[in-house]
């Protein structure tokens, strides 16, 4: 068909202009289907097993049925759906932003101005951590009569502990770019932060209230290393070492996870040492009775509106810090910027919806869940006809279900699958995807079981934690490098979005159910059981290669 031929009021003909192309609904949906499909079953493919297990441990071995369950299911739909969109919009959106930094900023700019980019940026990506988030509903289940301090980090000190967080791993993130552009070693970076780490560990542990915060201060260190901080802050720390001529090193890019675990510890032990030297436990705990309990609730802390204003809390500022760096300190046209902002407003749209799963899914279940599994070996209020089973039977049970959760939140984590391709790769073969699996989920599960046999036998967490780093610190010192870098960071990359909240929720419920006075610190022994394991594969590993060249060097000299 010949299009008409169109004249103005002169009569010159107009340029042809092809009809506008319509689009129907059903074709926008044929063609965002697979691409839709996919990146939403990634996100099921996470988040199911694990509930599944739960429902059914509850349902059969339990014998109790999932209260609240629709608004459960409600809420874990929003757990999937927001994560899928928030994972997509950090790959469209923030990520581009971390790379460009990362290669303009060391031609553009003297060293002192990156390293004050680099520790800003290390801050504000804390505040855009999914995780981060299950903090604050962490704070509502401490009792502040038993541990007042605690409480008052959780309920009053939410923003400055979240920031004493960011501090840290704004530090580390700094260390981690002085190591990746001047090819430092990863073993004098872990021994300088854990003998403070742990002599400061010791200390806390001696003093009655204090002792109650080492949970929390240690389980801080895994909430950071989530899907915002790592890639972020490792894609502008290579982005500079190789801008620099100094990231052609293999295992230039790992070690970062590592610091961004530990210093965040630090930084809460600060703070708490400063809310110990301002105010007395009983200030605290009369504070509280004299405000009264029927105070309203500010619209802004209620939800839906306080998961919506945190979600635009966690990225807005982020964004604009870039946005900053980018276009007033380096001058640089960002390319694509429709496509970016389509991105950003994923990574919002995604926090605000995973916030709202997380309230109503995802730590309703795992606190349920927590509560109920004590009824397995011990009388509960809310199980009429516990134990269950008898006391050895009922504790293995208990144990055995940590365990489990454990193993198999980690075998789904897609970060550590990642990480076992790079590492397959890195070591030509010797240490497989496979081994690297299995070795860092059993880790988790055996920390895990610990944390919660620590909240069932009442076991001060010091008591786990400081021989466990001095474990893990002996085997760091006969490890080689690469095997250090491999085993420190593993224990960053478990820690995801979905095990984080669904961990602290049930750590949290089984110490309520036995009347403990805290149940943190499970994440932190999460931590410490990839590392050992990890390490000792490598050492196993390393054993078996020489063990075949001393086997076969005979056979070469006949």
């Amino acid at each position: 068909m010949i299009p008409a031929i169109a004249y103005d009021e002169v009569g010159n003909e107009l340029p042809h202009r092809p009809a506008a192309l319509e689009i129907e609904a059903t074709d926008v949906y044929r063609l965002l289907r697979p691409y839709l499909s996919v990146r939403f079953f990634e996100q099921f493919r996470a988040v199911m097993p694990l509930v599944v297990y739960l429902a059914l441990f509850q349902l059969f071995i339990l014998r109790e049925t999932i209260a609240e369950a629709g608004t459960i299911t409600f809420g874990l739909v929003g757990v999937i759906v927001g994560l899928m969109l928030f994972m997509e919009g950090l790959k469209v959106g923030l990520m581009p932003f971390g790379e460009a930094i990362g290669i303009t900023l060391p031609a553009k700019a003297a060293l002192a101005v990156v390293i004050v980019v680099v520790f800003l940026l290390g801050v504000g990506v804390t505040f855009a951590e999914p995780a981060i988030g299950a903090l604050q509903t962490a704070g509502s289940l401490v009792s502040v009569e038993r541990a007042p301090y605690l409480y008052t980090l959780l309920n009053h000190f939410t923003m400055p502990l979240v920031l004493a967080v960011g501090v840290g791993v704004g530090f580390a993130a700094v260390l981690g770019t002085f190591r990746f552009l001047y090819g430092m070693s990863l073993k004098p970076f872990i021994f300088f932060t854990l003998v403070p780490l742990l002599v400061l560990t010791a200390w806390m542990a001696l003093h009655p209230e204090l002792a109650k915060v080492l949970g929390l201060a240690f389980d801080c260190g895994a909430v950071t290393t989530g899907p915002v901080t790592v890639p972020l802050v490792l894609s502008l720390g290579i982005g500079i070492a190789h801008a620099a001529g100094k990231g052609s090193d293999s295992l230039s890019g790992f070690g970062i996870v590592t610091l961004a675990s530990l210093f965040p510890i630090l930084a809460v032990m600060g703070l708490a040492l400063y809310v110990a030297n301002t105010v007395t436990p009983a200030e605290i705990i009369m504070a509280h009775s004299t405000a009264g309990a029927g105070a309203p609730t500010p619209f802004y802390d209620q939800t839906p509106w306080a998961e919506i204003i945190g979600g635009l809390r966690a990225i807005v500022p982020l964004v604009l810090f870039l946005l900053f760096v980018m276009v007033v300190l380096l001058r640089v046209r960002m390319r694509h910027p429709g496509i970016i902002a389509f991105g950003i407003l994923l990574c919002v749209a995604g926090m605000i919806v995973f916030n709202l799963g997380l309230s109503y899914g995802l730590s309703k279940l795992g606190s349920q869940s927590g509560g109920l599994v004590p009824s397995a070996f011990t009388r509960i209020d809310a199980v009429p006809s516990s134990p269950l089973y008898m006391f050895v039977l009922g504790l293995g049970i208990a144990v055995g279900f940590a365990w489990v959760l454990g193993f198999g939140a980690t075998l789904a984590e897609p970060a550590l699958n990642a990480l076992g391709i790079t590492v397959e790769n890195l070591t030509n073969g010797s240490f497989r995807k496979s081994t690297l699996l299995y070795a860092v989920s059993i880790g988790v599960g055996f920390g895990i079981a610990a944390g919660v046999a620590k909240i069932i036998f009442d076991i001060p967490i010091a008591w786990l934690l400081i021989p466990g780093y001095l474990v893990a610190g002996a085997l760091t010192v006969v490890s080689s490098e690469e095997y250090v870098n491999i085993a420190w960071d593993s224990a960053g990359v478990t820690t995801g979005p979905v095990t984080v909240p669904l961990v602290l929720a049930m750590g949290l419920g089984f110490g309520n159910a036995l009347g403990a006075v805290e149940g943190f610190g499970i994440l932190s022994m999460a931590s410490i059981g990839p590392i050992i394991a990890v390490l000792g594969t490598g050492l196993y590993i390393r054993w078996k290669i020489a063990r075949r060249y001393a086997r076969d060097q005979p056979r070469a000299g006949i």
